[in-house]
């Protein structure tokens, strides 16, 4: 895929599951992508970008953002038509928000990262609490089995951007389409070896964690909230 990164030998090749040319939005994604990520071999942010018109889609990488250090990023936080998906008691469902909103929203920010990644980018820099919380009523399952999720609800950045993105756009092809070349990278590397990866959940919850519970009190907590099932 050129220019996306993601180089790969042409009997894996994800080019034949992107679209001929990029998909038509209106709206702009902005990824904000924990530095980790850069380095991870299956990300799914490049298979993303790779869909989207590049003025639509912007990746910016780092942990600690502030108007001085990108007015740009400062810029659209504050504008009134600007989303963020975060999970939280304070997020509205995206779908039911844009039938009440009065402003129809033109940018949706995404973070891109494990979820205490993303949990650490989201809550300490100020500039991602000025636009309007959203998040996702979804009881789907990842389909991005080839890399353990907290639960089985946790669903990877492009599946978060594709289900967003037909959302606002209201088109459901949208959908479709970014996770065709996801869908074709997990087939791939099962054929090639790799195992589906489940849940911490679902592992908890039918004794198959392999690894010792942890000592630490609140990593211990958080296991046992996934146990039981209990938003976390």
């Amino acid at each position: 895929i050129a220019g996306t990164a993601l180089y790969r030998p042409q009997e894996v090749c994800l080019c034949p599951f992107l679209p001929l040319h990029p998909l038509h939005i209106s709206t702009h994604l902005y990824i904000i992508q924990h530095p980790a990520e850069e380095s991870k071999v299956l990300r799914t942010v490049p298979l993303l970008a790779a869909c989207l018109p590049q003025d639509k889609c912007k990746v910016k990488t780092g942990r600690r953002f502030s108007e001085e250090r990108d007015p740009e990023l400062s810029n659209v936080c504050r504008k009134s038509d600007t989303l963020i998906l975060y999970p939280g008691a304070e997020a509205a469902n995206l779908e039911e928000f844009i039938l009440d909103s009065p402003t129809y929203p033109s940018t949706i920010i995404i973070i891109d990262g494990t979820w205490s990644q993303a949990k650490d980018i989201f809550y300490k820099n100020s500039l991602f609490r000025l636009p309007k919380q959203v998040q996702l009523k979804t009881s789907i399952s990842s389909q991005y089995v080839i890399r353990t999720q907290p639960t089985n609800r946790c669903l990877s950045t492009l599946e978060c951007a594709a289900a967003a993105l037909s959302i606002l756009e209201k088109n459901n092809y949208i959908q479709e389409t970014l996770l065709r070349p996801l869908q074709a990278l997990c087939s791939f590397q099962l054929q090639h070896g790799a195992q589906i990866r489940l849940s911490k959940e679902h592992l908890l919850k039918n004794g198959l964690y392999p690894k010792p519970m942890p000592k630490n009190k609140r990593k211990l907590r958080k296991m046992e909230l996934l146990m039981n099932s209990v938003k976390i």
